[in-house]
């Protein structure tokens, strides 16, 4: 039997073990917002220790999560070592997910097992990976081959806030400085870039007056409106730029929320907007920010009365594709295509990832894990969020036997 069958073997007679694991995991909210992340990460640190496996805990200081707008954080890394010479791996996943809304047909926090599929908020992204990251780890310890370099397990848990108090955290902080990073993707295809994001708020200010006399007043709403029409304009020229990635196509510009007005009869005296400005690799984030910020500039101008202020959110740089990663990439397609029968591609994703952090630290980084073909398959951020159980079988098998590749 060769190394390989041994790890699959391995992964096999343990499979049950790993799901139960899972199921602990998504069974501990980590609704984000609010953002109280922090037992989760007790719990995962429990649930490792009764692995063997030593997690250390790092809780990011109360007063900079609270100013982010969350409640607690503390990231884990597992770090394992083995002979002078190979390169350290990095394994991240994180905890933290949306909040789960409405509509469910599984409880979202029930890890409930139906026709082979595990049901829950996170059970897709990216609970998941800390399941097949973790087992990987262990099957690979389990053949006892002699091994060169190490693995680190990074549970992290800010994603959804952009990943700053999260890997950035570790990274700016000297908690970790690995040789490669894998990051929870899906099973059938391995990413190797990813868009950027720019977030802003808008407020527009115009003067309330009675609903009766709306001449005495400055309609904040009619300028918003303005505003919004010029935004939503830019996404024909954006479609006009293509990108040269595979998996990714144009920019594009969403405002994803609107707060405002007093009362019914009242002429709305502010305005708040919330808009995701998608970056393709190829943009460069100043110049993007720099146009937004004319635009909106230009378009308040056109509304007398109305004055502006604009507040950047989250700028997220985008990954870009890199050829430092080439031996973590071919190893992960070799032993998809041998797991999976398939195929596996390297793509770019339209999303943004706390990725592009090791990316900007120089850390080779690439986006794999257990899942579906698409995000929409896997309802990740929508009601009844799940995970097909042999996907996560087949995704585990496939990084234990990366890890022995890169490491042996």
């Amino acid at each position: 039997m060769s190394n390989y069958e041994r790890l699959d073997a391995w992964i096999d007679a343990h499979f049950d073990e790993e799901v139960k694991y899972l199921q602990a995991l998504v069974q501990v909210p980590t609704d984000t917002p609010p953002g109280n992340n922090a037992p989760h990460a007790e719990r995962t640190k429990e649930l490792l220790a009764g692995m063997d496996l030593k997690a250390d805990a790092y809780p990011v200081p109360a007063a900079e999560v609270k100013a982010y707008g969350l409640e607690s954080i503390t990231n884990l890394i597992v770090r394992r070592r083995y002979g002078d010479g190979g390169p350290v791996i990095a394994l991240n996943a994180h905890g933290d997910v949306v909040p789960p809304g409405e509509g469910w047909t599984h409880g979202p926090y029930s890890a409930e097992i139906v026709d082979g599929k595990l049901y829950g908020r996170a059970a897709a992204v990216s609970k998941s990976d800390f399941a097949t990251f973790t087992f990987a780890l262990r099957a690979l310890e389990s053949l006892g081959a002699p091994l060169q370099g190490g693995v680190e397990l990074h549970f992290t848990y800010d994603e959804e806030f952009g990943g700053e108090l999260g890997p950035g955290w570790l990274l700016k902080n000297k908690l970790t400085r690995p040789d490669f990073l894998l990051a929870a993707g899906f099973s059938y295809q391995v990413v190797t870039a990813h868009n950027g994001c720019l977030q802003m708020e808008v407020t527009v200010h115009g003067k309330m007056a009675h609903a009766a006399i709306p001449d005495t007043g400055v309609d904040a709403l009619q300028g918003a409106v303005a505003i919004l029409n010029t935004l939503y304009a830019q996404n024909t020229k954006y479609k006009q730029v293509t990108s040269q990635v595979e998996g990714i196509k144009h920019p594009y510009l969403n405002v994803g929320r609107i707060e405002g007005g007093t009362n019914t009869n009242v002429v709305p005296g502010k305005v708040v907007l919330k808009l995701d400005r998608r970056m393709i690799p190829e943009e460069d984030p100043t110049v993007v920010e720099t146009d937004i910020r004319q635009v909106i500039a230009d378009a308040a101008a056109s509304y007398p009365g109305i004055t502006v202020e604009i507040k950047r959110m989250l700028l997220a740089r985008s990954l870009k594709p890199s050829p430092d990663n080439k031996p973590l990439v071919e190893a992960l397609q070799k032993h998809g295509e041998a797991v999976f029968g398939e195929p596996i591609p390297t793509s770019g994703t339209p999303l943004y990832t706390d990725v592009r952090l090791y990316g900007e630290a120089g850390i080779p980084a690439a986006i794999y894990g257990a899942g579906p073909r698409t995000v929409f398959e896997s309802n990740a951020k929508r009601s009844d969020e799940h995970l097909v159980l042999e996907d996560l079988r087949r995704a585990t098998k496939v990084v234990a036997r990366m890890l022995l590749d890169m490491l042996s």
